[in-house]
């Protein structure tokens, strides 16, 4: 999606991120089947050889495990970068600090290092990690808890302690450990395959995934990381982030205009309107007036409009309850 109306969509950004920092040719892409011709039409200069195609759903973290064999076979000393595609980084010059400062300490330490933003709002959409110990580096901490989507009565007293930074979804690590964290999660599955056959070709990597990668776990990356594996840090990171999945948090990434209103694409006219976010199909035009602090916003053939702060609530409460009522038509 070109989320903000710039041209591009949040893949292609996020590629262009990476392909400030290091070579192209290192970066993978890991997706469905079904996504190959949009990433293909997207990333036209991504090789195909490094986009990489779950046989079937199994959430982030078999998907980085297989990424992180692949890349291990080709470079036994390389540190890995994972991230998500969907989120906005509004300062590139001190993202790319943190990538550097995250990508020499995994190089010198067998660690599993996660970026970590300080809340702004007691957000119940996001994972919070508290924080535990300082290491040998500034800034560089223990993990001492996890908690994913707490309620918000929990969210406002992790803010309030000082002690829990938002989890990004960004991790840092050496190929070695990540991969070796990962063998003592999951069963033995690709482990097979690099353990009994260490000089397979690309094409038996390839036919082995599709055979045996529906027996990995549904499970996913931070959940794997963050709450299953040892020696697992934190580093405090302050370039501007945002995560997609929440309204709450679009509206505190992007300009404002008139009345501190974020007015996505759309077609509006409004009066005595204040601190609302509105995006409508590009066939629409919005008449408001009087509304303030809501959420406004139609996509296809649903229409949501609900306060900012209730917006993660009410996704994942009627997200089910919709498609329970009225089925997929509308989910």
């Amino acid at each position: 999606m070109d989320f903000f109306g710039t041209g591009k969509t949040m893949l292609q950004t996020t590629f262009n991120r990476f392909a400030n920092i290091l070579p192209k040719e290192n970066i993978y892409i890991c997706t469905c089947k079904e996504y190959l011709e949009l990433v293909k039409e997207q990333l036209p200069e991504v090789p195909e050889i490094n986009i990489m195609l779950e046989p079937i759903h199994r959430n982030t973290a078999p998907s980085v495990a297989w990424a992180a064999m692949r890349i291990l076979q080709r470079n036994s000393d390389a540190n890995i970068i994972i991230s998500p595609s969907d989120q906005l980084v509004l300062d590139e010059g001190a993202f790319n600090h943190s990538m550097s400062v995250g990508v020499t300490y995994v190089s010198e330490n067998d660690v599993l290092l996660a970026m970590g933003v300080k809340p702004t709002r007691p957000e119940p959409g996001y994972g919070y990690i508290q924080i535990g110990d300082l290491s040998c580096k500034p800034e560089v901490f223990k993990v001492k808890s996890f908690t994913e989507k707490p309620e918000r009565d929990f969210a406002k007293m992790f803010m309030e302690s000082g002690e829990f930074y938002w989890n990004t979804g960004i991790f840092i690590s050496n190929a070695r450990f990540l991969l070796e964290a990962f063998e003592k999660i999951f069963p033995e599955v690709l482990r097979s395959l690099r353990y009994n056959h260490p000089g397979y070709t690309l094409d038996e990597e390839l036919e082995y995934v599709e055979q045996n990668y529906p027996r990995y776990p549904n499970l996913s990356l931070d959940y794997a990381i963050l709450e299953q594996s040892d020696n697992v840090y934190v580093m405090k990171c302050n370039f501007g982030w945002a995560d997609m999945g929440t309204w709450h948090a679009i509206y505190e990434a992007i300009s404002k205009v008139e009345d501190d209103n974020v007015i996505l694409d759309s077609h509006v006219e409004m009066e005595d309107c204040r601190n609302n976010i509105i995006m409508l199909p590009k066939d629409r035009l919005g008449v408001f007036s009087g509304l303030d602090g809501y959420i406004v916003v139609e996509q296809d053939n649903v229409l949501m409009v609900c306060k900012k702060g209730d917006s993660s609530a009410l996704v994942k409460k009627y997200a089910s309850e919709v498609q329970i009522k009225y089925g997929n038509e509308f989910v």
